[in-house]
């Protein structure tokens, strides 16, 4: 299952660089992010919370931290252009009611499997799900 999201990742990826689809619709000046100011955070989380220090371990719980915030610039990218066209506003909503019904399904193992409690992985679901808050805000609104 693993290979066939991976495959799916990189065929998108893959098509947005072949069409040109970026190059059309990117708008440099409104783009300021600084991404390492999601990564390096990130990175020093992942290594002072972690379940178990190894290097297997720690890169798992970096990609849990940084999954949660890698929104973040499309999100302001959105907040500052205030221009959400139909296409974009859906996938956004999609990836956050994703992450929402990871949250339900979090809390039915709870209750349905003995054992079953990861909190990093929670929290990080928690703060994505949060962050994307704010979108359905304004989407709904929309």
């Amino acid at each position: 299952m693993k290979l066939i999201f991976l495959g799916s990742s990189f065929s998108i990826v893959w098509y947005i660089k072949r069409h040109k689809i970026v190059h059309r619709s990117y708008d440099k000046d409104q783009d300021t992010f600084r991404h390492w100011f999601i990564v390096l955070p990130c990175l020093v989380l992942a290594l002072l919370i972690n379940e178990r220090f190894t290097f297997k371990e720690v890169m798992w719980t970096f990609s849990l931290y940084l999954e949660a915030v890698a929104i973040l610039p499309q999100l302001v990218l959105l907040q500052r252009t205030r221009n959400i066209d139909n296409l974009t506003g859906q996938y956004v909503f999609l990836l956050g009611a994703y992450r929402a019904l990871y949250i339900l399904n979090w809390i039915y193992r709870y209750f349905t499997e003995d054992h079953y409690i990861h909190w990093i992985t929670w929290i990080a679901g928690l703060v994505q799900t949060l962050l994307y808050a704010d979108f359905f805000y304004y989407y709904f609104q929309r």
